[in-house]
């Protein structure tokens, strides 16, 4: 090398062009920040990473199932426990407390398979069975008892798909829980 020649070399060049594009595309990162979310998806995140109890009314059913493996995901990242609820609707002809050999049994079996289905979600399983005059009412008890954030109910979609109204008790538990409802409807087929 003499006087004033340069010399470059190719890896040198590389180097620097791999310099500059690292520097370029951080300086574009820094100057063009994300968009700040809105009030609304701001309370709407809040308000799911905040439930600690949601209860869902258990039947024993393919749809009630479904309700539970929904609820466990809606709770499954701040661990939340899961009300699992069994309502026995005691005729007005009878006192509360008359034993019901079979619907006690199939609320025993119902919510044994809802425990486990939760239990594979590593979350809490809290069964309770309720005896009340009305579904609906018995639901909305058991969500003020165990101070309840979410409740979501699996409707059966035979019921929908012949024109019935989503049931009594839905309704009840719609208008009176104070909370906020999810109805999870999977159309057959």
């Amino acid at each position: 090398m003499s006087g004033g020649e340069v010399h470059v070399s190719v890896i040198g060049v590389t180097l620097a062009a791999i310099f500059l594009a690292s520097l370029g595309g951080m300086l574009w990162w820094m100057l063009h920040p994300p968009a700040p979310i809105g009030p609304a998806v701001a309370r709407a995140y809040r308000g799911v990473s905040a439930l600690k109890r949601i209860l869902v009314p258990v039947k024993g059913t393919g749809y009630s199932d479904r309700a539970v493996e929904l609820a466990c995901r809606l709770g499954q990242e701040q661990q939340a426990e899961l009300i699992l609820t069994y309502v026995i609707e005691v005729p007005l002809s009878l006192p509360l407390n008359t034993p019901l050999d079979q619907e006690e049994r199939r609320a025993r079996e119902a919510l044994e398979r809802a425990v486990e289905l939760v239990k594979l979600h590593n979350l809490k399983p809290i069964p309770v069975v309720r005896r009340d005059r009305d579904v609906g009412r018995g639901i909305v008890s058991v969500v003020a008892d165990y101070d309840v954030d979410l409740v979501v109910i699996g409707l059966n979609p035979r019921r929908v798909a012949t024109g019935d109204s989503i049931g009594r008790g839905i309704e009840t538990v719609l208008r009176r829980a104070g909370v906020e409802v999810i109805i999870d409807m999977v159309p057959e087929g």
